[in-house]
């Protein structure tokens, strides 16, 4: 064990001095040593905790002794190292570690006589008073540097640049008070060499400012990706690949370049980069992400379809332990990625998930529905409870309307009575969460943490009756159209500003969905009725449809056919000629959910608008004779 009791002498004599240095030269060994260690991880670890407990105590005994200026720069060398140890294996940064830099500086001002009447110093203005002292040694300097890379370490991870770049000014003797560029401070620091009889430190100054600038380029770069500057995350990030990037940042740093020149409307450069991302070997998912991206805005969809195939798979693939890093190193200055971000890449069941709705966007319902029925399986039959309502801005729908998508992707493949299973099944768990009285109001109230519950039973009945309409069970199908508007001619719009239980990234608002559902349970009814002969019973929900959503293209279509047929020239030309003078509906921008598109395609006829032209040359010619 390396945490022996170790001697705490009154008086740093020089065989002390010798002995602590041996020991701390020896945890450095340790530590070395057990970077490239073989053994199982928790042996490793249990070693590494031992060996941070030996340069704690010897710490502790350096430190129980008067600061004199023959045993700082060993001192300063301890600190610097329980620092450096203790970061890498809580991979954080913790206030303790603040406190021990202080510590570190105080005890040099206590060599300088000076600590005293400064005691209520910050750290800005410790570190000014310590850096301007003159009668520093000279073998103090690349500890004491090393100390200030730690420090500048800590301000980074806090993002504390303002005292960053003052300390980084007064570490390179900038006079410039203006130059806040924290890239150009570091590039121009240049700490001393540590010599080579000098006690050893895990890393130096100059090691810790290699990656201080790797990190700030990476975090600057990754920062204006996200804000739109991309001339200048192109630079930023340039200079992060060229630095100390070890393989998984290095992968980070080629996907963000690619993003960034897909965004710059560069897409074969961009390939280029995810190219060489992969090529790293550490990780395949975010440049897979990125490259289904690019081939999306390129229009390649086996290509993008592809990708995604491949990121499901290396989402799933298990890795062994991770490596025990015992160094303070380019990940641990890197914020992790929020969903927002171009480097999140989610879980496999985000990048299934993905995968099977641009399968049913793109035509390849087949497909669609497969995808889909996998992750329904692993996301209902878990054991726990799946997520019913969805968080503020979750990256993918809930279950409810991943439900409602693979009910939508059975029936566009024409499985309709598997997509009866999977409504049957949603309609079991989400049903007897709407509250059962008369008055909505009351109703919304008890509903209010699960808004779109309503819509989204309503949206199953939607569903089913297009699957009994496809088995050819009219009665059946009527009958769940009619429950579907029996619902939702009930349900009071939310606030317009809510989401709709969607991604964010979607930006569908309550109201247009409720409206659009409106109008798709209208329409499919409606068409059943044309489908028996009731043209009059098709007519009222045609034009109930317009009344909903002025402007509809497909109610104005139905509803002008239906009126032709019925030999209602008269109220059709009334119709088309109110029509036209309509302006266009501000709902038309708002996205919908997926499973609600779908529905809607399936009732747009072919040709829409040219036959509204010719309907409408037709009715005003026959009204002109």
């Amino acid at each position: 064990m390396c945490s022996q009791i170790l001697p705490a002498l009154p008086q740093t004599s020089s065989s002390s001095l010798d002995l602590w240095r041996e020991k701390n030269d020896w945890l450095v060994g340790q530590t070395r040593q057990l970077t490239g260690d073989s053994r199982p991880s928790l042996r490793r670890q249990q070693l590494a905790q031992d060996t941070l407990e030996g340069f704690r105590e010897l710490l502790l005994t350096l430190q129980g002794l008067p600061a004199a200026l023959p045993a700082l720069p060993l001192e300063l060398t301890v600190t610097c190292n329980y620092i450096i140890l203790r970061a890498s294996l809580a991979q954080g940064f913790t206030e303790d570690l603040i406190k021990d830099v202080q510590r570190g500086l105080e005890r040099v001002m206590e060599t300088q006589n000076q600590l005293e009447p400064k005691s209520q110093q910050g750290l800005q203005e410790l570190w000014h008073s310590v850096l301007s002292a003159s009668s520093l040694l000279p073998e103090l300097l690349p500890t004491l540097h090393c100390l200030a890379s730690l420090q500048a370490v800590l301000w980074m991870r806090t993002d504390c640049s303002g005292d960053l770049a003052l300390l980084l000014q007064a570490l390179s003797g900038s006079q410039t008070e203006t130059s806040e560029d924290l890239l150009l401070l570091l590039k121009s620091w240049s700490p001393p060499a540590e010599k080579s009889d000098a006690p050893l430190i895990l890393q130096d100054a100059q090691g810790l400012r290699d990656v201080l600038l790797t990190a700030l380029a990476c975090r600057q770069g990754l920062q204006e990706l996200i804000t739109g500057s991309l001339p200048r995350a192109l630079n930023s990030l340039h200079e992060a690949a060229s630095g100390l990037c070890p393989p998984s940042v290095l992968v980070q740093v080629y996907t963000a370049l690619g993003t960034c020149l897909r965004k710059m409307g560069n897409p074969q450069r961009a390939l280029l980069y995810l190219t060489a991302a992969l090529k790293v070997g550490t990780t395949c998912a975010l440049p897979l992400l990125e490259a289904s991206r690019i081939y999306r805005q390129l229009g390649d969809t086996a290509a993008e379809l592809e990708s995604l195939e491949l990121l499901v798979e290396a989402l799933s693939a298990t890795h062994g332990p991770k490596m025990l890093r015992l160094l303070i190193e380019v990940e641990l200055l890197l914020p992790q990625p929020d969903p927002a971000s171009p480097l999140h890449c989610g879980t496999q069941s985000q990048a299934k998930h993905l995968l099977a709705s641009r399968c049913l966007q793109t035509g390849r319902a087949g497909d669609a529905a497969e995808h889909y029925l996998d992750l329904l399986a692993v996301l209902l039959g878990g054991g726990s409870e799946p997520r019913v309502s969805p968080p503020t801005c979750s990256p993918g729908p809930c279950v409810p309307e991943l439900c409602l998508e693979a009910a939508a992707a059975l029936i566009q493949a024409g499985r309709a009575p598997d997509a009866l299973t999977v409504c049957g099944e949603l309609l079991s768990r989400t049903s007897c969460l709407l509250p059962k009285m008369s008055l909505w109001e009351n109703a919304r109230k008890r509903t209010k943490g699960l808004p779109y519950c309503p819509l989204w039973v309503s949206a199953t009945h939607l569903l089913q009756g297009q699957a009994w309409s496809q088995l050819k069970a009219q009665k059946e199908a009527l009958s769940e159209f009619s429950q579907c508007l029996e619902l939702l001619f009930r349900v009071l719009p939310e606030d317009k500003e809510q989401g709709a239980g969607s991604s964010c990234e979607q930006k569908c608002r309550p109201d247009v969905v409720l409206k659009q559902l409106q109008v798709a349970a209208l329409l499919s009814r409606g068409l059943e009725w044309a489908a028996s002969g009731q043209d009059t019973k098709a007519l009222s929900d045609f034009f109930l449809s317009v009344q909903i959503c002025p402007g509809n293209r497909d109610g104005s279509f139905y509803l002008l056919q239906t009126l032709k047929r019925l030999k209602r020239k008269n109220e059709a030309t009334a119709f088309w000629r109110e029509a036209q003078t309509r302006a266009p509906q501000e709902e038309a921008t708002w996205s919908l959910p997926l499973y609600l598109e779908t529905c809607l395609s399936w009732i747009h006829p072919p040709n829409c608008e040219a036959l509204l032209e010719e309907f409408g040359t037709s009715l005003l010619e026959s009204h002109d004779l």
